[in-house]
């Protein structure tokens, strides 16, 4: 028998950025243990290619346009999420840009306010819009709820040619510490996943170079890269009871990168 705090039976997560890449592994791996999904994305055959792949697992799932830089997009997509499916358990605030190959001297202030816009921004209107109806819920009598984030190693490491988006991944895990102390009385809690190097659209560039491979595959001891699926152990352990008491933590999934 099945580990029953890891049932997500009966719970509703909300994955931005879930229409591909580690998001996907996320919503994948929640639908699969029981919980309906509704995913978010800014491209419509995206998002049908991942209802695609989500309905295969059962359950109800969900997508939903929406450009989370936009906030007022980000509430009506909360709300119509809620009307959907009447509650929302867990929020993965997953969307996220990567800075482009500019080196420092050469970032300007539209390329900062892009990836910031996404990175930070938007998973601040997603989170606290998520947040807003786990208070509500919990002053109804029903206390509870998950906000996850996902940032990234580079949010540690120095991230050369990347300091818009080391900047937006450091300051998600800040805010998300902030969150679990500010809403533990409702019974929230709020943690941040960091992943290490893994083959994604969004990292193609990188890959798709033989210095890089070369230089940095060697230095995971794991020796290979991350896939999304690796992300889905994490997701369904913070999205289910077994993680009521475990909040303000950050998760480093890197196969060994950071300690070695």
């Amino acid at each position: 028998m099945a580990y029953e705090p890891f049932d997500l039976s009966g719970k509703v997560a909300v994955v931005t950025g879930g229409n591909g890449g580690i998001g996907l592994g996320i919503a994948e791996a929640v639908a699969r243990a029981g919980a309906a999904v509704c995913v978010w994305g800014t491209r419509d055959e995206k998002n049908a290619s991942a209802l695609d792949t989500l309905r295969g697992h059962g359950g109800r799932v969900e997508a939903l346009l929406c450009d989370v830089s936009d906030r007022e997009a980000v509430e009506y997509a909360m709300g119509r999420t809620v009307r959907m499916f009447g509650r929302i358990d867990a929020c993965f605030a997953n969307a996220g840009v990567m800075g482009g190959s500019e080196g420092l001297l050469e970032i300007d202030p539209s390329a900062w306010r892009r990836v910031l816009g996404v990175n930070l921004d938007g998973a601040f209107f997603t989170l606290q819009s998520a947040a807003r109806h786990m208070v509500e819920r919990a002053a109804n009598g029903d206390p509870g709820g998950r906000l996850v984030g996902t940032a990234s190693l580079a949010a540690l490491s120095g991230a050369a040619r990347n300091e818009h988006y080391a900047a937006t991944k450091g300051a998600l895990i800040s805010m998300l510490r902030a969150m679990a102390v500010e809403l533990a009385r409702h019974g929230i809690t709020a943690n941040a996943i960091l992943p290490g190097w893994v083959e994604t659209e969004m990292t193609q560039a990188f890959f798709a170079r033989d210095s890089f491979r070369d230089k940095v595959l060697p230095r995971v001891p794991l020796r290979r890269w991350g896939r999304p699926d690796d992300f889905g152990g994490i997701a369904v352990y913070l999205m289910s009871d077994a993680s009521a008491y475990h909040t303000g933590d950050s998760f480093l999934i890197d196969g060994g990168y950071w300690i070695f």
